[in-house]
């Protein structure tokens, strides 16, 4: 039986935004669930994963290829640094510049992270013809490309 979704009055002039917004939100938290099982904060997961396709990455293309802000990216490298997943030493051309290297118990992720991800995939299109997931993909990804080529008015930025 499909579920109904009561949107707010005052998300009626964005439906489509308010179902982003509630997709985005339970597959977060089914996500975290999944995440915490294997002792990972959301976010540590794309940090491995990037190291995990190459290693020895300074922090700064890290923080670029996340997408997430530069305190949040600290924040769980110093975690994921005291969990003994990673380490970060200076870099030999700049002793300013951190680059991050996986441990074994990181590079020990990539099948917990991989199952995950097909878990959490096979739950996300449970409902959803092929041609159904593939449309949403393609989908989701011109919508996210509309939204990251609109220029920021300013005060609007972090």
């Amino acid at each position: 039986m499909p579920a109904t979704h009561r949107t707010p009055s005052t998300a009626s002039e964005g439906p489509m935004s308010y179902a982003i917004f509630q997709l985005a939100r339970a597959h977060r938290a089914r996500a975290g669930v999944m995440l915490r099982e294997m002792d990972l904060h959301p976010g540590q997961e794309l940090l491995l994963m990037q190291l995990l396709d190459r290693d020895g990455q300074t922090q700064s293309e890290l923080l670029e290829s996340v997408g997430l802000d530069h305190s949040t990216v600290s924040k769980s490298l110093r975690r994921m640094q005291e969990a003994g997943l990673l380490v970060r030493e200076p870099a030999a051309h700049d002793r300013r510049v951190m680059v991050v290297h996986l441990t074994d118990k990181g590079r020990a992720m990539r099948e917990p992270i991989a199952a995950m991800w097909r878990a959490l995939e096979e739950t996300s299109a449970l409902n959803l013809s092929q041609q159904q997931a593939d449309s949403f993909v393609s989908t989701a990804y011109a919508i996210a490309d509309a939204i990251n080529s609109r220029a920021v008015p300013q005060g609007e930025s972090e």
